[in-house]
């Protein structure tokens, strides 16, 4: 049978490092929340090499007396709570007295601080848990420390750093978060020497959001204040016409302690049914003020996720605070979907949203947002295609091409009698047409006879084949047809786009994207870094509009931030499929019956194409002996 063995201090004081120390930002976190409850007004936060090697936080807070320097780096000692009463009313963001024992265990660190009533200040050094110098030193009012070479004894951990560039953009995200959840305390960020971040600490939220997520952000957002049942949200939600791609701009603080609360997300999404389109998120900044003792904080060790005495309430708070600011809008809102309403049960007047309601199916009527002159494009290693107005020489070029590039309608103005006339007609004018790319030499699969039958909800062409009938879904196999032409391709062809596009994006997405340009880079995108949590979009795969590219990047972000595998294929797999989706022809646009049948041979002469790259078929067949059944033909 094993031994048990006692473990040395140093040893369980590594472990419980590993639980709060995780890397340069969760240190940051940790000593800005000690000089947020110190009372400073002031806050400089300075790194160096992505804080791997450098951390310094400076504040102008109450400082610690010389007497109590020590205790700071002791296990489980702190100011903030006395007894176990305190768990269930804290009110300082710390409270455990683990984070400086954690730092101070695989750092090096000096603490300068000085009391008001103290004429001298104190320096103290620790490095690796052990004491080495406590003196006397000059210093104002307030405390510094100085964290150092992260991990220096613990090389294993230190190799599960990222780029020095992830690391700071992390610190930076940590900063910023809780620069918003303070107005009232002016914050500096220094990176590198160079100052990037400075806020007024005005107590002017508004002024707040604009210097940490800039112009655009603030000037999309709305006002929120609602109060009921002794609690209160207040902050800012954005219009519904300024929706994104990701829930990466979404913010929540209890009490103004950052926190990731699916109650509060999932009201704040609910407000906005109805007024944005279905795959689009709100962005906010929303600050939830309760008792203290509604919300439990000691449930994580990072403090991030919280535990509400009661969900509903919470959850009743921030929808009806949303959606009275969504109806005070001047401009009426934009709707995008008309759909039946549900039926719910009502409390009082007001939607009971936790008593289970029967569901009732929804009908969407898809807004036509593509051009119908922009047909069945699929992406082509061969010809790379051009956004500027064709000339004759150009057009010529792409007509020689031996690889389908783009189908345009404008051809196919008038209704054909039948295929083989529409086949034959010509142009009168150069004006009114522009010339097809020809269909692909070499088919290694034969393609079945057919017959067109139509189209359906401009969505789904119906074809008999074999005595059968088709459904097909042109959105889903155009998409299927896209990504196996991107995935088929030896080398993504780019194209430059006439101006490069600018994409705002969240601290953590735009963390996620600047680790991953080479990744982007193999899937046909020329990404750089243009600060301030914005990307600059130079080239991007031929089969995309340029208005196609901001989400695109958001979509992919959002999913590599998610992190739920780092393997290259499936992540370049991520971005074919959002590239395919966004080049496809959408449900609601217009087809002529030429166009349909030039799509079916193609669909038809590939048996690989079955299923959209998310699962869904492409195709369904309804058996004439179904349909026999159907009308009583056949018992």
């Amino acid at each position: 049978m094993p031994q048990i063995n006692i473990l040395p201090k140093e040893v369980y004081q590594l472990i419980a490092a590993g639980e709060v120390v995780e890397r340069p930002s969760s240190v940051v976190k940790e000593m800005i929340e000690n000089s947020v409850d110190a009372g400073a007004k002031n806050i400089t936060v300075e790194i160096k090499n992505g804080g791997s090697t450098y951390i310094r936080i400076t504040d102008d807070g109450c400082g610690i007396a010389r007497s109590e320097v020590k205790k700071v780096f002791i296990s489980h000692a702190t100011s903030k709570i006395k007894a176990s009463d305190d768990l269930d009313k804290i009110g300082t963001l710390g409270f455990r007295g683990e984070a400086m024992a954690s730092i101070s265990a695989v750092a090096k660190v000096q603490l300068l601080t000085r009391t008001p009533d103290e004429e001298i200040g104190t320096r103290y050094e620790i490095a690796g848990g052990q004491e080495l110098d406590f003196s006397d030193a000059g210093c104002p009012v307030g405390t510094t420390i100085v964290v150092a070479d992260i991990f220096f004894n613990t090389p294993a951990r230190m190799k599960f750093l990222k780029k020095d560039v992830t690391e700071a953009n992390a610190v930076a995200g940590v900063v910023e978060r809780i620069a918003v959840s303070h107005p009232e305390i002016s914050f500096r960020f220094i990176r590198d020497g160079k100052q990037t971040l400075i806020t007024s600490g005005n107590g002017d939220l508004k002024s707040t959001i604009y210097s940490v997520f800039g112009r655009e952000f603030a000037n999309s957002l709305i006002p929120v204040d609602y109060e009921i049942n002794n609690m209160r949200v207040s902050g800012f939600v954005t219009k519904p016409s300024m929706s994104r791609k990701s829930r990466g701009m979404q913010f929540f603080f209890i009490n103004s302690r950052l926190v990731k609360s699916q109650t509060a997300m999932a009201a704040l999404e609910q407000a906005y049914r109805n007024s944005i389109m279905v795959g689009r998120f709100p962005g906010c900044v929303l600050n939830i003020e309760c008792n203290s003792s509604f919300v439990d904080v000691n449930v994580h060790p990072a403090k991030i996720e919280v535990r509400f005495a009661n969900e509903k309430p919470v959850f009743e708070l921030v929808y009806y605070g949303v959606k009275n600011a969504i109806e005070m809008l001047d401009t009426p809102k934009e709707a995008h979907f008309s759909a039946p309403r549900p039926t719910q049960t009502t409390v009082n007047g007001k939607i009971d949203f936790f008593k289970p309601k029967e569901e009732v199916p929804t009908q969407i009527q898809f807004k036509q947002e593509s051009n119908p002159d922009d047909f069945w494009r699929v992406a082509s290693p061969d010809v790379v295609r051009d956004k500027s107005p064709k000339s004759e020489e150009a057009q010529n070029y792409v007509e020689e091409s031996t690889t389908t590039a783009k189908l345009d309608l404008s051809k196919f103005t008038k209704p054909a009698t039948s295929n083989e006339q529409q086949a034959n007609n010509e142009p009168e004018t150069q004006e009114q047409t522009k010339p097809l790319p020809k269909q692909e030499k070499a088919e290694s699969v034969e393609v079945p006879d057919f017959r067109l039958v139509g189209e359906i909800f401009k969505t789904y062409i119906i074809i008999e084949m074999d005595g059968d009938c088709y459904m097909i879904d042109k959105h889903a196999a155009h998409e299927r047809m896209n990504f196996e032409a991107l995935k088929a391709s030896t080398e993504i062809v780019s194209q430059v786009l006439l101006s490069p596009v600018a994409v705002r994006l969240s601290r953590e997405e735009y963390n996620a994207v600047l680790s991953n340009l080479d990744l982007y880079s193999k899937c046909g995108f020329a990404i750089e870094d243009f600060g301030n949590s914005t990307v600059l979009v130079r080239e991007c795969p031929s089969i995309l509009d340029g208005e196609d590219v901001s989400g695109l990047v958001e979509e992919t972000a959002s999913k590599l931030l998610d992190g739920k595998t780092d393997i290259t294929p499936e992540q370049m797999d991520w971005i074919f499929h959002s590239a395919s989706c966004r080049a496809a022809v959408k449900a609601g646009d217009k087809t002529s019956p030429y166009e349909m049948e030039l799509f079916v041979k193609k669909l038809l002469a590939n048996p690989n194409i079955r299923y959209c790259p998310h699962g869904r078929p492409v195709m369904i067949k309804l058996s004439k002996y179904d349909i026999e059944k159907q009308f009583g033909r056949i018992q």
